[in-house]
């Protein structure tokens, strides 16, 4: 037992610091393990963490970390969030009364087994993020689009034809059941290791072309934009004007959650930390396959952490009141839809 705590501290300290924070926490936190994942000798859970409202109607903010075990940054930014929440909650009535309103769903490490190995796969091989039954319309780029090969390979899908990765469906069923019947609710899931910019994506990863949600994502983007002008550090955009990809599991989520409620609100947002800078800054980065995704001195490490609280923070406030800033009419959509396209794809005949 002790030689089991030691290695789990070793390699996932991300998993020690959430179980302390659940044990901190348990009065604020419902707490369930749809599923272990094998790493090993050892299985490790698969944590997935609701706070606030408990009305089946209450607006749903989810976030959502460690997908690509490498970037543990998305982990910790996440973990980093909980913790001064919970502490908050000690003794802050706003935060008190803020989470009485929403619904906040916490899946903090998505791929434990690949976080453990540091690896952007789980430990068969497959890339979680490309490995839902959703295949891109049009060309993607070689390998990185997602490919069948090889798990030897990077961004390997998995099998045409075989079911989900287990961590995978796990997170698709934990999102889909929080979601059910529910309205208005956005998702942040936390990435890292592009550009020099931090980037806001929203869907399609699988298409050049608009996405439905368009104007809602156009409204959320000019209400932050509006709330925050000095908080410039985000570049909002749509996925595919970086790359294309199959298998996108927020792809399939959203065309899941509109078949399922064609009336409701739902915007997949990404949050892709953009490492490139903090290698440009400090060339070691490129000696050790874990730094190109993470912060690796101290004072840059804790900047991060706390750089994306407002984003998060802005997030509930606008999951909570999206009935008041969402288009509601065709009128409004129609506007905000042109709005989009003269942002995002000047160059289309819209």
């Amino acid at each position: 037992m002790i030689q089991r705590i030691y290695q789990i501290n070793k390699a996932l300290p991300e998993l020690t610091e959430l179980e302390h924070l659940i044990e901190y926490g348990r009065r604020h936190l419902r707490v369930s393990v749809p599923a272990h994942i094998q790493q090993g000798p050892f299985k490790l859970p698969f944590y997935v963490l609701e706070m606030g409202s408990t009305s089946p109607l209450a607006p749903t903010l989810a976030l959502i970390g460690g997908v690509h075990g490498i970037e543990r940054i998305g982990s910790q930014v996440i973990l980093s969030f909980l913790r001064t929440l919970l502490r908050r909650l000690d003794w802050d009535p706003t935060a008190m009364e803020m989470l009485a309103q929403i619904r906040l769903v916490i899946i903090p490490i998505v791929n434990p087994g690949g976080m453990w190995n540091n690896s952007r796969a789980n430990p068969n091989g497959v890339d979680l993020m490309r490995n839902a039954p959703v295949d891109a319309i049009g060309s993607t780029p070689f390998l990185v689009g997602g490919q069948r090969i090889s798990r030897h390979l990077p961004w390997y899908r998995g099998r045409k034809g075989e079911a989900m990765e287990c961590e995978s469906q796990t997170l698709v069923d934990s999102i889909r059941a929080s979601l059910k019947q529910q309205k208005h609710c956005i998702t942040l899931d936390c990435h890292s290791g592009f550009g020099y910019k931090d980037r806001i994506w929203f869907p399609y990863a699988k298409s050049t072309d608009p996405w439905p949600g368009l104007p809602e994502a156009c409204a959320l983007t000019q209400l932050f934009e509006h709330s925050y002008p000095s908080h410039n550090l985000y570049l909002f955009e749509p996925q595919a004007h970086s790359y294309t990809t199959h298998g996108d599991l927020w792809d399939y989520l959203y065309d899941d959650y509109m078949a399922q409620q064609p009336d409701g609100l739902y915007l997949p947002l990404t949050l892709e930390m953009g490492s490139w800078l903090w290698v440009k800054k400090n060339p070691r980065h490129l000696f050790r396959y874990h730094s190109l995704f993470n912060p690796i001195l101290p004072h840059r490490h804790q900047r991060i952490l706390r750089r994306h609280f407002t984003l998060i923070e802005f997030l509930m406030s606008a999951v909570r009141s999206m009935p008041t800033w969402a288009p509601s009419t065709a009128a409004d959509k129609q506007q905000l839809y042109q709005r989009a396209c003269d942002r995002w794809y000047p160059h289309n005949h819209h």
